[in-house]
Protein backbone atom coordinates (compact mmCIF):
# COMPACT_ATOMS: atom_id res chain seq x y z
CA UNK A 1 0.00 0.00 0.00
CA UNK A 2 0.99 3.15 -0.63
CA UNK A 3 0.93 5.54 1.64
CA UNK A 4 1.69 9.57 1.43
CA UNK A 5 1.87 12.56 3.75
CA UNK A 6 1.06 15.95 2.71
CA UNK A 7 1.86 18.68 5.53
CA UNK A 8 1.37 22.20 6.25
CA UNK A 9 -0.30 25.08 8.08
CA UNK A 10 -3.51 25.05 6.37
CA UNK A 11 -4.14 28.58 7.81
CA UNK A 12 -6.66 28.87 6.11
CA UNK A 13 -7.44 25.76 3.97
CA UNK A 14 -7.58 26.94 0.12
CA UNK A 15 -8.44 25.70 -3.15
CA UNK A 16 -4.88 24.85 -4.09
CA UNK A 17 -4.80 22.71 -0.95
CA UNK A 18 -7.42 20.90 -1.75
CA UNK A 19 -6.05 20.73 -5.29
CA UNK A 20 -3.08 19.13 -4.21
CA UNK A 21 -5.12 16.67 -1.97
CA UNK A 22 -7.07 15.44 -4.49
CA UNK A 23 -4.24 14.75 -7.15
CA UNK A 24 -2.10 13.26 -4.20
CA UNK A 25 -5.36 10.90 -3.63
CA UNK A 26 -5.63 10.13 -7.32
CA UNK A 27 -1.88 9.08 -7.13
CA UNK A 28 -1.29 6.73 -3.39
CA UNK A 29 -3.64 4.29 -1.86
CA UNK A 30 -3.96 6.63 1.56
CA UNK A 31 -2.81 10.27 1.98
CA UNK A 32 -2.95 11.39 5.24
CA UNK A 33 -2.76 15.23 5.36
CA UNK A 34 -1.21 16.61 8.24
CA UNK A 35 -1.61 19.98 10.28
CA UNK A 36 1.75 20.93 11.44
CA UNK A 37 2.19 23.92 13.94
CA UNK A 38 4.26 26.50 12.52
CA UNK A 39 5.98 28.36 15.42
CA UNK A 40 7.21 31.18 12.59
CA UNK A 41 3.42 32.37 12.02
CA UNK A 42 2.23 34.64 14.38
CA UNK A 43 -1.42 35.19 15.33
CA UNK A 44 -3.11 32.06 13.59
CA UNK A 45 -6.20 32.48 12.43
CA UNK A 46 -7.44 28.86 13.54
CA UNK A 47 -6.20 26.90 16.28
CA UNK A 48 -5.23 23.53 15.02
CA UNK A 49 -7.92 21.54 16.08
CA UNK A 50 -10.43 24.02 14.10
CA UNK A 51 -8.14 23.64 11.19
CA UNK A 52 -8.36 19.71 11.45
CA UNK A 53 -12.16 20.14 11.23
CA UNK A 54 -12.54 22.50 8.25
CA UNK A 55 -10.25 19.83 6.47
CA UNK A 56 -12.13 17.03 7.13
CA UNK A 57 -15.11 18.58 6.44
CA UNK A 58 -13.46 19.93 3.29
CA UNK A 59 -12.13 16.41 1.87
CA UNK A 60 -14.92 14.04 3.25
CA UNK A 61 -15.80 13.25 -0.43
CA UNK A 62 -12.34 11.72 -0.74
CA UNK A 63 -12.54 8.21 0.28
CA UNK A 64 -8.79 7.52 0.63
CA UNK A 65 -7.87 10.85 2.97
CA UNK A 66 -7.70 11.51 6.64
CA UNK A 67 -6.48 14.39 8.54
CA UNK A 68 -4.84 15.12 11.87
CA UNK A 69 -2.51 17.61 13.65
CA UNK A 70 0.76 16.52 14.86
CA UNK A 71 3.51 19.37 16.31
CA UNK A 72 6.64 17.36 16.05
CA UNK A 73 9.09 16.44 13.42
CA UNK A 74 7.54 15.50 10.02
CA UNK A 75 9.82 12.70 9.59
CA UNK A 76 8.46 11.17 12.30
CA UNK A 77 5.06 11.64 11.79
CA UNK A 78 5.63 10.07 8.20
CA UNK A 79 7.49 6.77 9.85
CA UNK A 80 4.70 6.40 12.31
CA UNK A 81 2.20 6.19 9.57
CA UNK A 82 3.94 4.17 7.55
CA UNK A 83 4.43 6.19 4.90
CA UNK A 84 7.44 6.51 2.28
CA UNK A 85 6.83 9.51 0.62
CA UNK A 86 5.66 13.46 1.91
CA UNK A 87 3.64 15.64 -0.97
CA UNK A 88 4.45 19.21 -1.18
CA UNK A 89 2.50 21.47 -3.65
CA UNK A 90 4.73 24.42 -5.74
CA UNK A 91 3.72 27.26 -7.05
CA UNK A 92 6.96 28.67 -8.03
CA UNK A 93 10.48 28.54 -8.24
CA UNK A 94 11.02 30.39 -5.01
CA UNK A 95 8.56 27.28 -3.82
CA UNK A 96 10.79 24.50 -5.51
CA UNK A 97 14.26 25.82 -4.02
CA UNK A 98 12.59 25.85 -0.23
CA UNK A 99 11.14 22.02 -0.65
CA UNK A 100 13.87 20.91 -2.75
CA UNK A 101 16.30 21.84 0.89
CA UNK A 102 13.44 20.65 2.88
CA UNK A 103 13.14 17.46 1.25
CA UNK A 104 17.04 16.80 1.23
CA UNK A 105 16.87 17.27 5.43
CA UNK A 106 14.02 15.06 5.34
CA UNK A 107 15.95 12.35 3.43
CA UNK A 108 18.86 12.48 5.96
CA UNK A 109 16.33 12.49 9.19
CA UNK A 110 14.81 9.42 7.30
CA UNK A 111 16.46 7.35 4.53
CA UNK A 112 14.02 5.99 1.90
CA UNK A 113 11.56 9.35 2.49
CA UNK A 114 10.74 10.50 -0.94
CA UNK A 115 9.28 13.91 -1.12
CA UNK A 116 7.11 14.48 -4.27
CA UNK A 117 6.34 17.79 -6.08
CA UNK A 118 3.03 18.41 -7.38
CA UNK A 119 3.41 21.76 -9.53
CA UNK A 120 0.11 24.13 -8.84
CA UNK A 121 -2.81 24.21 -11.38
CA UNK A 122 -2.29 27.04 -13.09
CA UNK A 123 -5.91 27.89 -11.36
CA UNK A 124 -4.09 28.16 -8.30
CA UNK A 125 -0.96 29.22 -8.89
CA UNK A 126 -1.12 32.31 -6.83
CA UNK A 127 -3.17 31.12 -3.99
CA UNK A 128 -1.39 30.90 -0.02
CA UNK A 129 -3.23 31.08 2.70
CA UNK A 130 -1.44 34.71 3.25
CA UNK A 131 -3.09 36.08 0.23
CA UNK A 132 -6.38 34.33 1.61
CA UNK A 133 -5.50 36.49 4.87
CA UNK A 134 -5.12 39.34 3.15
CA UNK A 135 -8.60 38.99 1.01
CA UNK A 136 -10.22 38.72 4.30
CA UNK A 137 -8.75 41.83 5.62
CA UNK A 138 -10.40 43.53 2.56
CA UNK A 139 -14.00 42.13 2.68
CA UNK A 140 -13.08 40.58 -0.34
CA UNK A 141 -15.67 37.24 -1.08
CA UNK A 142 -13.99 33.87 -0.07
CA UNK A 143 -15.56 31.54 -2.23
CA UNK A 144 -13.21 32.03 -4.93
CA UNK A 145 -10.40 31.15 -2.71
CA UNK A 146 -11.39 28.70 0.25
CA UNK A 147 -13.45 25.87 0.54
CA UNK A 148 -17.30 26.38 1.30
CA UNK A 149 -17.17 25.18 5.37
CA UNK A 150 -13.73 27.50 5.48
CA UNK A 151 -16.06 30.34 3.50
CA UNK A 152 -19.23 29.77 6.00
CA UNK A 153 -16.76 29.47 9.30
CA UNK A 154 -15.60 33.30 7.69
CA UNK A 155 -18.67 34.52 7.50
CA UNK A 156 -19.83 33.12 10.96
CA UNK A 157 -16.35 34.76 12.49
CA UNK A 158 -17.06 38.54 10.38
CA UNK A 159 -20.47 38.72 12.21
CA UNK A 160 -19.19 37.42 15.81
Amino acid sequence: MSIAIYPGSFDPVHLGHLDVIRRAAACFDKVWVCVMVNAEKKAPMFTPERRVELLRESVADIENVEVEAFDGLLASYAVSKGANVLVKGVRNATDFDQEYQMAAINRGICPGLETVLLPSSPACQHFSSTMVREMIKYGQPMEKYVPAPVAEELKRKERA
